[in-house]
């Protein structure tokens, strides 16, 4: 028998799938969100945290973004 789960496959970079995998060890186990992790660049997440990753990458990319003084 086949069990399916319905999840939202992520494609980035390594840094940034560390990134993810750092988010998702750092909450306790009944909340882990990623599902499988299918290489360095690719994983399986649960889809209903799909905007939370969106909105924590964005804060991140936000955070370490070097803006020139004027």
């Amino acid at each position: 028998m086949v069990n399916a789960i319905k999840g939202v496959f992520i494609s980035c970079d390594i840094p940034m799938a560390q990134y993810i995998i750092n988010m998702n060890a750092s909450v306790p186990a009944s909340d882990k969100f990623i599902i499988h992790i299918l290489d360095s660049t690719h994983m399986f997440v649960q889809p209903q945290v799909e905007q939370m990753i969106r909105s924590q990458i964005a804060k991140f990319r936000e955070d370490n973004t070097y803006v020139k003084p004027n």
